[in-house]
């Protein structure tokens, strides 16, 4: 009975080499930091960390699915500044001041943009990288063009959206100051946990790896690889839509410039965590933790006594170090396995 019920138990993947490493690096950096700034070992900057790190995280789940398919993504941050600001403006118009209503809006909007990048993508077989450069422009274009950039500020932004950017899960004193984990972390986690099952132990999960590892052997095998863009690319809309909404109410401002710029840090944390570029190859905790490092480093410099100036240099330098782990024990296992076939 016993081999029974352990013959049923899910077996609990091994953390692969980079996550080790990575995993060996946060907790070296954390300690190192935490030496020369003891500061920095306190619920307040877990607080701050989880709180401005979000976004990131959410950002990075839905470039980690379309990097696994073999594509790159770049205008997620024109789609996000689009669905958020539009969702924003509309529920001033109609004087709607409902959170599920911006967050619906947002998301339709989020999810429409993605639709068109999929069959762009598609129809016109080119680098995804390319069509998603162009589609940046055109959706950023159009919306300053239709909706303009003005910011709306605090006494104009609905109540429910400072709501939302003010809800804590958990609050809590430290150093005399009030904080807490957002609740937007809370949301971010269950994303994280849907789009495991979703990558692990789902067919839709393996043809997103299939399409990536080669989209003309998975056309062989029966997949549609249409029908696979046109699942990835409207769903990092729609996180590309909830992440504006987020950044608004954690600000407690719109600003319709504020996103743009941000789609190289975040492909910089998919890499860091194990996403081969080519695709196919990636896990997401490997992508949370690579968020985490990025995350870290763009936040603790300063208690180091580091001009925030240098972040892109130390992230770049992981980043180079990550494809380059990546690219190395990819060639190790192919000479492994040509030297056993042969």
């Amino acid at each position: 009975m016993s081999q029974k019920i352990q013959a049923r138990m899910p077996r609990i993947k091994k953390l692969n080499s980079m996550e080790i490493t990575l995993l060996s690096i946060i907790v070296g950096y954390s300690v190192i930091v935490s030496l020369v700034n003891p500061n920095f070992l306190t619920l307040g900057t877990f607080a701050d960390l989880t709180r401005n790190g979000t976004g990131m995280a959410i950002l990075a789940a839905g470039v980690y699915m379309i990097m696994i398919s073999g594509g790159i993504d770049v205008s997620f941050p024109a789609v996000a500044i689009t669905s958020g600001y539009s969702a924003v403006l509309l529920s001033l118009a109609f004087h709607i001041d409902s959170l599920l209503a911006i967050l619906l809006m947002a998301a339709v909007i989020g999810a429409i943009l993605g639709v068109f990048n999929a069959l762009l993508v598609y129809w016109l077989s080119l680098p995804t990288f390319i069509v998603t450069l162009g589609t940046s422009s055109v959706f950023y274009g159009l919306m300053a063009t239709v909706l303009g950039t003005k910011p709306v500020t605090i006494s104009e932004m609905p109540k429910s959206l400072l709501d939302f950017g003010a809800w804590n899960v958990v609050s809590f004193t430290s150093k005399g100051q009030s904080s807490g984990i957002a609740g937007f972390f809370l949301i971010a986690v269950l994303i994280y946990i849907a789009l495991w099952f979703i990558m692990n132990h789902t067919t839709l999960g393996h043809s997103i790896y299939a399409l990536g590892n080669s989209e003309e052997s998975a056309r062989r095998a029966g997949l549609s690889p249409l029908k696979i863009k046109l699942f990835i690319y409207p769903l990092m809309g729609v996180l590309s839509a909830l992440m504006a909404i987020i950044s608004f109410g954690n600000l407690k401002f719109v600003d319709p410039t504020s996103i743009m710029g941000t789609d190289m840090t975040v492909i910089a944390a998919v890499v860091i965590g194990g996403t081969r570029i080519t695709g196919g190859s990636g896990t997401l905790l490997g992508t949370f933790l690579g968020v985490t490092l990025v995350q870290l480093l763009n936040n603790t410099l300063v208690l180091l006594g580091i001009q925030s100036s240098w972040n892109n240099l130390f992230i770049g330098a992981v980043m180079v170090c990550a494809v380059v782990a990546i690219y190395y024990g990819e060639k190790r296992r192919n000479r492994r396995s040509m030297s056993f076939l042969g």
